[in-house]
This record gives C-alpha cells, structure tokens and sequence, in this order.
C-alpha cells in the first residue's frame, strides 16, 4: 500500500480551488465562517454515486437551515458534472479534480481492495469541515447507501 493522508478531527482541511459544474471558482477559503460538508465520490452517473448525490440533494435543506454547505467532488470533467447536475437536479456545487490533487490531500485517493483486487481509485469519503477550516470528522471508506442518513445523525439534521 501506498502512503496515503489520513485528515484527523482537529486538523487543518487543506485549502483547495477548484472549477465547478457551472465553471465558476470556488475555494475552501471563500467558505471562512461557514461549516461546509465535502464529500468525494468517484465518478458521476454511476449508480452508488448518483444514490449518494441524491441523498445530499434530498437532504440539502435541513443540512443548509442547520448551517452547512455541500459541496462534492469527484474527477469528471465540467461538462460531465454538468450534465449530471442537469440529469439529477443536483443545484450544490459539484467540483471538478481531473488530476486528484485535491483527493489526494484529503486522503481520498489511493490503493483500495475493489471485489479483492487492489486498486488506486477513488476512497469514497466525506469531511465535515468547521467555520474555522479544521475538520470536525473525517469519514472515509464510505458507502453510498446510507451514508447522508449517517451523516445527518452524525451532525443532528
């Protein structure tokens, strides 16, 4: 296995500037002040993750009135992110990291076991990052099903 980051709760969320689905820039730092959820999935318009967006899609408004922000990130392009946005009436920020700079820093991408065989892909992860920019809980080696529920109870929303 490859050394990967492993974000604890406490620690600095790294910084990050990243196109989203619109084309338009957003940076960890522009959210100073706000909680923001940041969840990576691997890819858009697959079935775990088109489950997992629509999750936090249904559950943007509880999660928003509560004070957090969502923003998801994967490796597809804009225009991907887009056309999923589009297809799954998905109106937070979907964030495009083609190169995985910003998976990498946050520990959710690397070697994983994948129907046993060892892979690098995406970690199916989520951090809950507060107004200061520490993390507040890092879950990662996620599912798709269940998890926004976990995370809804995790945060009382």
């Amino acid at each position: 296995m490859t050394d990967r980051v492993v974000l604890e709760p406490g620690q600095q969320a790294p910084d990050f500037t990243l196109l989203d689905q619109d084309g338009n820039t957003h940076a960890l730092a522009q959210y100073a002040g706000q909680r923001v959820i940041l969840f990576f999935y691997p890819e858009a318009m697959t079935p775990g993750c088109t489950t997992e967006a629509c999750d936090f899609r249904d559950s943007t408004a509880p999660l928003e009135a509560a004070g957090y922000r969502v923003l998801g990130v994967s490796r597809d392009s804009v225009e991907k992110l887009r056309r999923f946005a589009d297809r799954d009436g998905l109106e937070y920020p979907l964030l495009s990291d083609p190169d995985a700079h910003v998976h990498r820093a946050y520990g959710a991408f690397g070697e994983k076991n994948n129907y046993g065989r060892i892979v690098e892909g995406v970690i199916r992860s989520t951090f809950v990052i507060d107004g200061e920019g520490r993390i507040m809980h890092a879950l990662t080696n996620v599912k798709a099903t269940g998890h926004v529920a976990r995370v809804r109870k995790l945060l009382e929303v």
